[in-house]
């Protein structure tokens, strides 16, 4: 694979095609929070460079489901770039890198701490290549020496960073979010990361070094929960589907199968009780306010339930929108496909490749002047190892 040098591409011009035309990046990560940040940046438009081990990433590997031999995990965070197999135990490896490196504008890395710097490839190494490289780390939990041998799976992180603990039933016990949400949450502040880096850039002439790590993107995004626990010095507990500040706010069991309700005020009690013809609760002093109803909502939401138990999902959110209350099916994601397509969104982008379709999640950037493109399926794993 060649690769020319287009560093001084003025990849902010207003005619630009797309937003980050121009910009190159090289990809050294895996799985899934590096992947999905610099799918990101490919959407956006930039040239995007995946350098892969010999046995490609590992997600590569990762599957059912498989779908003509290759695995729709990998699919899930890697269109929009080239594929490029080097060793980078190798000397000729680490070399073809360096040459990469030179003509880069963004390197993002997600290599255990100090695996970077043994294989040359850390931000002096590429800053000494490159003075106006902007280099991003993501890392799962920081590069303390605590933290070397920390694996940096998802699941850990949502154990450790306290995800878990607010999530699930008693019942239950402690449950991860059904999907590798701090990857994702990763992955977004460390493309924001870039971004601020990239406009910096442009006003200043230099590059810089961006560290984001998984567990701190967690903490960030426990948000409310995070903040109730700093207020009160109290930790938040498992609450399933109910939330700690408002009521009802949460899913309830119907005729057919389960809603959810977000009383969000007053106002929305009031007509979900009018909706319900349990007037009576509204006038409740117990349940007039959603202070109140906090205070008590271990009396409120078993009658509520035996109201909406009688009533189909489809006919009791009907009834609830024409009220003004918030309500919503809930959906498997095939539904939610669905309902997505119904509200007039466009969700599914088919891209091919070599005879091949590839279904793919469209992205949820809508821009009037440079959009989103979707020119490259995730690569195939190259025939021809560099």
């Amino acid at each position: 694979m060649t690769v020319s040098d287009n560093r001084e591409a003025d990849w902010l011009s207003r005619g630009a095609s797309t937003s980050l035309q121009g910009l190159r990046v090289l990809d050294l990560t895996r799985i899934l929070a590096g992947p999905y940040l610099t799918m990101l940046l490919g959407d956006l438009g930039a040239d995007v460079i995946k350098v892969e081990g010999p046995t490609g990433d590992d997600t590569r590997h990762w599957g059912p489901p498989f779908v003509d031999g290759e695995a729709t995990y990998f699919w899930s965070a890697n269109r929009n770039k080239r594929s490029l197999v080097l060793d980078l135990k190798s000397d000729d490896g680490r070399a073809k890198l360096a040459e990469l490196a030179r003509t880069a504008d963004v390197i993002v890395e997600n290599f255990r701490p100090g695996v970077a710097a043994r294989l040359g490839t850390s931000y002096e190494d590429a800053r000494q290549l490159n003075p106006r490289i902007i280099y991003c780390s993501i890392s799962a939990f920081g590069e303390a020496e605590a933290a070397k041998n920390l694996a940096g799976y998802d699941l850990l992180v949502q154990a450790y960073g306290g995800l878990m603990s607010i999530t699930g039933t008693e019942g239950s016990g402690p449950v991860k979010a059904g999907v590798a949400l701090v990857d994702v949450l990763a992955g977004l502040h460390g493309c924001v990361g870039i971004l601020a880096a990239l406009q910096h850039r442009h006003s200043t002439g230099q590059g810089q070094r961006i560290k984001v790590s998984l567990l701190q993107a967690l903490l960030a995004s426990l948000a409310n929960q995070a903040t109730a626990y700093l207020g009160t010095g109290r930790s938040p507990g498992l609450m399933g589907n109910q939330h700690p500040s408002i009521v009802p706010y949460q899913t309830f069991s119907t005729a057919d199968g389960q809603i959810a309700i977000a009383c969000g005020n007053d106002r929305h009690f009031e007509s979900l009780c009018e909706s319900l013809d349990r007037q009576d609760l509204a006038g409740d002093e117990r349940y007039s306010t959603n202070t109140a109803r906090v205070d008590n909502r271990s009396t409120l939401l078993p009658t509520l339930e035996e109201s909406t138990k009688k009533i189909a999902t489809q006919e009791l959110q009907e009834m609830l929108t024409k009220s003004g209350v918030p309500a919503g099916p809930v959906n498997d994601i095939a539904g939610a496909f669905e309902s997505a397509r119904q509200l007039g969104l466009d969700p599914i982008r088919r891209i091919e490749r070599e005879g091949k379709t590839i279904p793919q999640v469209a992205s949820p950037i809508e821009m009037s002047e440079t959009p989103v493109r979707y020119d490259y399926a995730p690569p195939a794993f190259p025939q021809d190892h560099a």
